[in-house]
């Protein structure tokens, strides 16, 4: 499990209050070289390879963090315990965002060349063909052969770029 702790950051510079909002805005116009370099600063590690909305998102938080403070510890306990409540501490459940995945019982169909697939959403996993998967991209592979992701196969969530 992931623990969020003061300590899985070096200690940035705090920041003054009062320069908060103009440091929020200008992270809206800011480069991606910027970005990054921002977040070597405030988390003295590299930036993780993700979009500049991510990086903007990420590092408003971290401004504010530092300027006002995080969460208390017993804040952060009470969440961690609510996830493991949620997941079980099973990190691929927990990066399926839950309106995501369909309702237990829904049973998915897809054709591929000319046949006809179908999925039975369980609470823990998918069955098909009366195995378990725990995903549906695993699912989209054992059918096409291929790397899928098993929201786009089967119709859940369209594809990046597609409108």
């Amino acid at each position: 499990m992931t623990r969020l702790k003061k300590s899985d950051h070096p200690p940035a510079p705090a920041i003054p209050s009062t320069d908060v909002l103009t440091r929020l805005t200008a992270l809206q116009t800011a480069s991606t070289p910027d970005l990054k370099q921002q977040w070597r600063n405030l988390f003295g590690t590299e930036p993780p390879p993700y979009n500049q909305k991510f990086l903007r998102n990420r590092l408003a938080y971290r401004i504010q963090e530092l300027a006002y403070g995080g969460l208390k510890p017993a804040t952060i306990a009470r969440l961690e315990a609510l996830g493991e409540q949620l997941d079980g501490g099973n990190i691929t459940i927990r990066r399926i965002r839950a309106d995501m995945k369909p309702t237990a019982g829904t049973t998915l169909v897809r054709e591929y060349q000319g046949v006809e697939h179908r999925v039975t959403v369980r609470a823990d996993d998918y069955e098909y063909q009366g195995r378990g998967f725990r995903s549906l991209s695993a699912i989209a592979r054992a059918i096409t052969g291929t790397r899928w992701n098993g929201l786009v196969f089967f119709g859940l969530k369209s594809r990046p770029g597609a409108t």
